[in-house]
């Protein structure tokens, strides 16, 4: 089954607003949990209700919008954003050959779950994602069997989900919304415009290698030995998460997601990692999804995503998913309680804390 929202009524359940708790309804939701020792318990644990309404599409879009450009929700697949030039230096085909290297690393130190109901409903959301985006290139997507919360987008497609995010996220669309920003950071490449600044700045150090036999052809040899980097090159730069913030809200909204599941999403992961530091994998809790960050996605939702009847919120399948993670980890029992049986829908203009229709609560 597909849970879906009409247009603004928020979310009943699995967020918290930043700098203050809030005690959910006595009618709300509780996540059936039979261990409170996983980080997912962990959680769910500091995800209360949500009692301020957050912004929806729409709510004060901006009749400016240029075509084409990046604020254009109705271009994306169709825009060269961070493309090859002086901001970026590099190919496809090296970004390719990167992040195939990279991967191979990475699967030489890693568990892959292998469970083929997981791999594919996790392949199938993120197949969905990329082709409501702006990458050019194919992703090649899998699960990683870990409890650290995180997701990981090599360049040229190469892409990790942990384990322990999917039992983290409590709907769909808090998995689509840190998946899309992912994907994010390839189409925008940031890996390779990273890269590049860090050519610029040691351009100087080295003008025999870039200037061998008064070409740039030297500067091969230089690029190739910068393979060996470690990965934190992919820990992106406040401008470069601020960019895949605002696309990937886009490519969520593209491929038929509650925009608003980014926001809860995290603010979940913000609060878990004060709850329980050390949660989070380094890369995200290195740039945390702080205040300004959430309300500029916010601002984002309201101002260029243009109003929807409806919003895919979450379905059975997540459900059924999640209880697998669950039952191969051993972390919360054999199953989790299923919280619908049929669509359920946000109305415009309804209360926070009405009555969801088609929900058991």
């Amino acid at each position: 089954m597909r849970l879906l929202r009409l247009a603004a009524l928020v979310m009943t359940s699995g967020a918290i607003a930043l700098g203050q708790q809030t005690t959910p309804p006595a009618d709300a939701a509780t996540p059936d949990q039979t261990s409170s020792g996983s980080v997912a318990a962990d959680a769910q644990a500091v995800a209360p209700v949500k009692a301020a309404a957050v912004a929806s599409p729409g709510e004060n879009l901006d009749p400016q919008i240029k075509k084409g450009s990046e604020q254009d929700v109705d271009a994306v697949g169709t825009r060269k954003i961070g493309g090859r030039g002086m901001r970026n230096w590099y190919s496809t085909n090296w970004e390719l050959s990167v992040g195939r290297q990279y991967s191979m690393e990475v699967e030489k130190s890693s568990h892959l779950v292998t469970d083929p109901v997981v791999v594919e409903y996790v392949n199938r959301i993120g197949q969905n994602l990329v082709r409501d985006s702006d990458a050019k290139v194919p992703f090649t997507i899998k699960v990683l069997d870990t409890d650290e919360i995180n997701a990981m987008a090599l360049p040229g497609g190469y892409f990790y989900v942990d384990s322990g995010l999917i039992l983290a996220c409590d709907s769909e669309d808090e998995l689509a919304g840190v998946m899309a920003h992912e994907i994010a950071h390839v189409a925008a490449h940031h890996a390779a415009r990273e890269m590049t600044k860090l050519g610029y700045m040691e351009i100087g150090s080295i003008p025999l290698i870039v200037f061998a036999q008064g070409s740039w052809t030297g500067y091969g040899v230089y690029e190739a030995a910068q393979l060996a980097m470690p990965l934190s090159f992919l820990e992106f730069s406040r401008e470069y998460e601020t960019e895949a913030d605002y696309l990937g809200i886009q490519y969520m909204y593209k491929a038929g997601y509650d925009p608003q599941g980014m926001v809860t999403i995290f603010e979940k992961l913000s609060a878990l990692e004060k709850h329980k530091p050390g949660a989070i994998s380094k890369a995200f809790s290195d740039h945390p999804a702080t205040p300004e960050r959430i309300a500029a996605v916010e601002r984002e939702i309201a101002t260029i995503l243009p109003a929807r009847p409806e919003y895919l919120v979450t379905t059975s399948e997540f459900d059924d998913v999640k209880a697998r993670l669950e039952r191969i980890q051993n972390k919360r029992g054999v199953g989790t309680k299923k919280t619908a049986k049929g669509p359920v829908l946000r109305r415009v203009g309804a209360s926070n804390n009405g009555v969801v229709p088609g929900s058991t609560n």
